[in-house]
């Protein structure tokens, strides 16, 4: 009986150095285009076809010459301003407005709610044309604003927001009252400390999604002053056809800006994961 726990200790060993090896194996695989994206920025034309991880004689020209490019600079500006944009405005009017449905009773409060909601069920494709239509009837057609406006609030946002407004004691926000702040400064002041890490994984979320959309700037810009990395990246692409190392060289540029938030709010993304799914 008393050697029964080393032998169950023993058996499990083994067990998890499997999982651990498979775990690994799997990181490897998975990263494994990545490794050979930044290596090919690295290598001279006559070395892209060597399949060696580490180039036999790295050069940093290749980024020397992108970076020269005047439009890609441009292109890395107008995704950081749509992205940053974007990311505070969903971060004020997605936590206002779930603020107000989280914590004030009036009419068709679940009418609205639902909603909002109902917007998750209908494909981005399937707006494309009503939104294409607004911007051309306003004249927001190959603009800034043209780009933004449709992530300027998102259902997810309002959703998420309100869930963990929800969580704020109602006795925090009557004493706030009594204390004789209006409804703003008690959602500023009070209400959003208390919502930090959901307002966290919002930020994360929105800007690494504005930063590698695509689909929707591809249609509303026609100008490549106003392409955003991801647009300009593609025809950056079709222009250097044959250029592999230059084209890597461009994707792993864009590519940065995304492992620095990654690694350095790693552990914000994973806890906006987990509150995401405990609250939803």
């Amino acid at each position: 009986m008393t050697d029964t726990p080393a032998l169950s200790h023993a058996n499990i060993r083994p067990g998890r150095i499997i999982i651990w090896t498979l775990l690994f194996i799997g990181g490897l695989i998975m990263i494994s285009p990545l490794l050979f994206m930044f290596s090919t920025s690295l290598k001279t034309a006559d070395q892209v076809y060597d399949l060696r991880l580490i180039p036999a004689a790295p050069t940093l020209a290749n980024y020397i010459s992108v970076l020269a490019d005047g439009r890609f600079m441009r292109w890395f500006l107008n995704s950081m301003f749509v992205a940053v944009t974007v990311t505070i405005s969903n971060c004020f009017f997605d936590s206002l407005v779930g603020y107000t449905l989280a914590k004030f009773e009036f009419r068709g409060r679940y009418f609205v709610f639902i909603a909002i909601l109902s917007t998750l069920m209908i494909p981005t494709e399937m707006l494309v044309i009503p939104w294409y239509l607004m911007s051309s009837q306003l004249g927001w057609l190959d603009s800034y604003w043209g780009i933004m406006f449709p992530g300027m609030m998102t259902a997810f946002g309002t959703f998420l927001m309100k869930q963990f407004f929800e969580t704020v004691p109602n006795d925090f926000i009557e004493a706030a009252r009594v204390d004789g702040l209006n409804e703003f400064q008690i959602w500023w002041k009070v209400a959003m400390p208390l919502v930090t890490p959901a307002l966290s994984a919002l930020a994360i979320f929105t800007f690494l999604g504005n930063w590698t959309a695509f689909f929707w700037p591809l249609i509303v810009t026609t100008s490549k002053e106003l392409y955003t990395l991801p647009v300009g990246l593609s025809s950056f692409a079709v222009e250097q056809s044959i250029q592999w190392e230059m084209i890597m060289t461009g994707a792993a540029i864009a590519t940065l800006p995304t492992l620095i938030v990654f690694l350095v709010l790693q552990r914000y993304i994973v806890r906006g994961v987990m509150l995401a799914g405990l609250k939803g």
